[in-house]
């Protein structure tokens, strides 16, 4: 072999291991975007991280997540949102209303996998569940529809008492609806309901002062991304300050509340996050139906309740699908 042409060759090989780099295929990247705080989200993380390894994305090896946390400040996120679309990511997780809602408005191309406890068709992000026709899907639960069924339960807890309060971010979009609903059943229930507001953790002393004062006997709580974000503040609250409450979430009850009955949290995380896989691997969001998930589950507290002084009925003990003693 001639020395120019052993040269040349040698200059070759040198080259191979930087072209091979140059075609690693790109690491693909999800922007999480969620109203909650990064320490209150640690159980549901886990189950969002399951949706995309079970198609076989995990988190440091072959996908990687730029978290975006609200903190609870709502206002934040359009901001949160258009800075995840400047950095191109793959596609956007929004975890709750106002967060899918600023996803929405900050692109129209990126794929988006949300998680909401509303109906997506009323609130304008998708043409129908099974045919969302734009780069929106995702999971969606039981929240609304299912909060009057909330009072009613309380109710049965609390025959007595003839006064009750809701609480609601009003700052959430399905706020005017929820008071709607729940005031519609409150008439039908023969019960006066008072609404309280609550956007920010300073809103909780007022809140609970309004209680004492108007004399309710028990207190439903909406489903909000905020409040979520507080349920172990909230159980707290309402067990110093004795007040039967209900809330959406199971991890509500578990963390002293006296009573949830909604959907499975966990298990919309997992979904989504299973969509979220899904989109990496190519599937368009305008082809994937809106998942519904329709199982509730009606948690009840009895140490709570001994706690309250309150006797659960025994036809209600037994409907629950779980019973913490």
């Amino acid at each position: 072999m001639r020395r120019r042409e052993f040269i040349s060759l040698l200059g070759g090989a040198a080259v191979w291991p930087l072209a091979a780099h140059a075609q690693q295929p790109k690491v693909p990247v999800i922007g999480f975007l969620s109203a909650e705080t990064v320490n209150s989200s640690e159980g549901r993380l886990r189950a969002f991280r399951q949706g995309p390894s079970e198609t076989g994305y995990v988190e440091g090896r072959n996908v990687t997540i730029e978290y975006r946390w609200a903190d609870d400040q709502y206002d934040r996120f359009p901001a949160l949102a258009a800075d995840l679309v400047r950095r191109q990511v793959t596609v956007i997780t929004a975890i709750g209303n106002n967060a899918m809602l600023a996803a929405k408005s900050a692109t129209a191309t990126l794929p988006i996998a949300f998680f909401t406890g509303s109906d997506p068709v009323q609130l304008g992000l998708v043409a129908s569940l099974n045919r969302p026709g734009s780069n929106l899907t995702g999971v969606t639960t039981l929240g609304v529809e299912i909060g009057p069924k909330r009072l009613e339960l309380l109710h049965a807890v609390v025959p007595a008492a003839g006064i009750l309060a809701l609480l609601v971010n009003p700052t959430n979009p399905i706020a005017e609806t929820q008071t709607r609903d729940h005031q519609a059943a409150a008439r039908t229930l023969g019960l006066q309901l008072h609404v309280l507001h609550a956007r920010a953790d300073r809103d909780f002393d007022t809140v609970f002062a309004a209680l004492l004062q108007l004399r309710a006997g028990g207190l439903v709580i909406g489903p909000d991304g905020f409040l979520l974000s507080r349920r172990e503040q909230l159980a707290a609250l309402t067990a110093r300050h004795a007040v039967p409450t209900i809330f959406q979430y199971r991890e509500f009850a578990a963390a002293g509340g006296l009573m949830s009955y909604g959907s499975s949290i966990t298990d919309a995380d997992r979904q989504v996050g299973l969509y979220t896989g899904r989109i990496l691997k190519g599937e368009r969001p305008a082809d994937l139906p809106v998942q519904q998930s329709t199982k509730v589950e009606l948690i009840i507290n009895l140490k709570t309740a001994k706690a309250l002084g309150i006797t659960v009925p025994l036809p209600l003990l037994g409907r629950a699908d779980e019973v913490i003693e």
